[in-house]
């Protein structure tokens, strides 16, 4: 399973309109973007009571991510 799938699935299964969320994948020379867009309504469950959510996601991604030999990634979410 690719990154882009595994964060895909992972924010999928955390909101209440999983049909909505949408990841891409952006390489460019030093680092490895994920962008990250869930709608409006389910960006409170994404983030999480004090933020925790949002920080156990990245940190899950970012192991997934360094044990497929990726050394550097940066992780956006926002909202549509």
């Amino acid at each position: 399973m690719n990154l882009t799938d595994f964060a895909e699935l992972l924010v999928t299964k955390i909101t209440s309109s999983p049909e909505l969320v949408k990841v891409k994948e952006f390489d460019s020379e030093e680092e490895v973007i994920l962008e990250i867009l869930v709608s409006e309504k389910d960006m409170g469950r994404v983030i999480g009571k004090s933020g925790k959510m949002i920080k156990a996601l990245r940190t899950i991604i970012q192991a997934k991510a360094y044990n497929d030999g990726i050394k550097k990634i940066k992780i956006n979410i926002s909202s549509f």
